[in-house]
């Protein structure tokens, strides 16, 4: 499957809010568990984990060089299984790293890519609704894909749905998500009428009503204090 990502960790005894000393340093904290150890505090490179995460993403088997507290060196393969992104600035503020071995079988979220082109879509004017982005999977680390693509050709009518079990994996791959689930469809253009009544209930919900059903615009010479 070519060569792996590689990333440098070093253990780390800082935690909890003390954290915050090593993002100023221009490191994040990162945790690596699985694989039968207790899990394990470490320090990598801001830069270096950003640029190999957003290539890698959490479907890319990462080869991780560690330097222990005692000055010991372990190599791992990991998964970066879940990232804490801050909501306002989108950094990278924490991420977990799954331990695997290569002759385990794993169990994982894979997103899927919808390739092809709808004639629902193109020719009548229908919307695509993907109501299944990611599926469950199963299998060993040196199969795991890195997305899986779903081809939306079949979409000819706004009758036919496509169904997890429709997807295409490539061998060694098992599906655990439900093969009933939908996994896109294409949705007919509303009418002019469907719009009006839209449009109407929209106005509605957002009309500026009182309580009693009219403005409670203050009497002259009436104050918010002594209205009641």
């Amino acid at each position: 499957m070519g060569d792996k990502e590689k990333l440098v960790a070093k253990e780390r005894n800082i935690i909890g809010k003390e954290v915050k000393a090593l993002r100023r340093d221009g490191l994040t904290p990162v945790v690596i568990y699985g694989g039968g150890r207790k899990p394990m505090a470490l320090e990598v490179d801001t830069h270096d984990f950003n640029l190999l995460y957003r290539k890698a993403g959490g479907n890319t088997i990462v080869n991780i060089d560690i330097e222990n507290a005692d000055g010991t060196k372990e190599k791992k393969n990991v998964l970066i299984h879940r990232v804490e992104i801050h909501p306002v600035t989108s950094h990278i503020l924490h991420a977990d790293l799954l331990q695997i071995k290569m002759n385990e079988k794993i169990t994982t979220t894979i997103p899927l890519k919808f390739v092809g082109d709808s004639i629902a879509v193109i020719e009548q004017s229908g919307s695509m609704l993907t109501p299944t982005d990611e599926v469950e999977i199963e299998c060993f680390p040196g199969d795991l894909p890195h997305e899986i693509e779903v081809d939306i050709t079949p979409l000819v009518d706004f009758e036919t749905v496509l169904h997890v079990s429709d997807i295409k994996v490539p061998e060694g791959v098992e599906i655990l998500t439900d093969p009933e689930a939908v996994v896109a469809h294409v949705e007919a253009p509303r009418s002019d009428e469907e719009l009006e009544e839209l449009e109407e209930a929209v106005a509605e919900v957002e009309a500026p009503e009182s309580e009693h059903g009219e403005d409670e615009t203050p009497a002259e010479g009436e104050t918010e204090e002594n209205k009641e």
